[in-house]
């Protein structure tokens, strides 16, 4: 069973990797505008001069990748047309896929977290906390 879930996982992951490409590599040269949130989120930093490039790094990091979102689109697109077994494979090579890009946009926070002066910290954490309203646990209440 175990060796079954494997298999399945990897031919989903292989099948992510090989529609992923040819897309990723396209859209790659089309960068977009940065979201006007983080722009403000520079501006209200004030950052240093030393501080531009861990911030470019940081920008980079954090910017959903052409790759990802073409990754997404191709599973949506495919999905449908699985079978069931194939559908969980692709799923769970999609959410493997998405947690190594967030361990790596994670990795880019914190260092360039780690940079800024407590004051600049504390403005980082107040422009980048999610709104009330939006804010959700982290599992759903009993019940």
């Amino acid at each position: 069973m175990k060796g079954m879930i494997l298999q399945r996982l990897i031919s989903g992951l292989g099948l992510l990797l090989l529609l992923a490409g040819p897309a990723a590599a396209q859209s790659e040269s089309a960068q977009p505008a940065p979201p006007a949130a983080l722009i403000r989120l520079h501006d209200a930093l004030g950052l240093t001069p030393d501080q531009e490039p861990a911030w470019r790094t940081y920008a980079a990091a954090i910017t959903p990748s052409a790759a990802a979102q073409a990754r997404h689109q191709q599973a949506a697109e495919l999905m449908p047309r699985l079978p069931t077994p194939r559908r969980i494979a692709l799923i769970e090579a999609t959410m493997a896929a998405d947690q190594a890009d967030f361990r790596l946009q994670g990795l880019a926070v914190v260092h360039f977290y780690d940079l800024l002066s407590p004051a600049q910290q504390r403005i980082f954490d107040n422009q980048t906390a999610a709104p009330a309203s939006e804010s959700r646990p982290l599992r759903a209440p009993p019940g």
